[in-house]
């Protein structure tokens, strides 16, 4: 028995969710239809007024409403210091920690050549047009440690380091209330090789 056409859809709509397979889109496609029907129309109309209202950021490349985000456009940011993130959400994350008060550019992604992804693709042309502000003193490097990350913040790195512009990169260690014996190896080296004095 073949399903509804609708009901096709929506599961294959629901397969391009990252970690969703065949079988978990099927799953929540049933289940909204058939015991969450007022969730399925929440989730419609949210996803379709997103779509239509959310646009990037001229600045930063965030996600916004507006045309310049509140954080590019508040004067209580300091615009000394730029971070460069891969994604709003590691975005989000920077802003949750309460460290730091500079702005930000969101690259939309990581340089990853076997999956087609150059400079092009994750807007370094934009990145650099933002580095030439006189008032940037330091860029902030806070991509992923992932090899993409890497490759990523180094690339970045070097562009902007002939620029004669400051770069650092957030350091890598010991998460914060682990215990040593439950650390893997390549964390406790690298924490060792980014230790600091106290």
């Amino acid at each position: 028995m073949k399903a509804p056409a609708p009901l096709e859809a929506l599961t294959e709509a629901l397969r391009r969710l990252p970690g969703v397979g065949a079988r978990s889109a099927q799953r929540f496609a049933y289940h909204l239809l058939q015991h969450d029907r007022e969730g399925a129309a929440l989730l419609a109309r949210a996803l379709s007024e997103a779509v239509t209202r959310i646009r990037h950021c001229s600045r930063c490349n965030t996600f916004t409403e507006l045309e310049v985000c509140e954080t590019c456009s508040s004067p209580r940011r300091d615009p000394s210091q730029l971070c460069v993130v891969e994604t709003p959400a590691d975005q989000l994350m920077v802003e949750q920690t309460m460290a730091y008060n500079g702005l930000y550019f969101v690259l939309m992604g990581r340089l990853s050549p076997l999956d087609g992804i150059g400079p092009k693709q994750i807007g370094l042309a934009r990145l650099l047009e933002r580095a030439a502000d006189p008032a940037l003193r330091e860029v902030i490097l806070a991509t992923n440690f992932t090899q993409e990350g890497e490759a990523t913040a180094h690339y970045i790195g070097e562009l902007l380091r002939a620029r004669g512009l400051k770069v650092s990169r957030l350091a890598r260690g010991v998460p914060v209330g682990s215990e040593l014996e439950y650390v893997d190896p390549s964390t406790i080296a690298q924490a060792m090789r980014d230790r600091r004095s106290v």
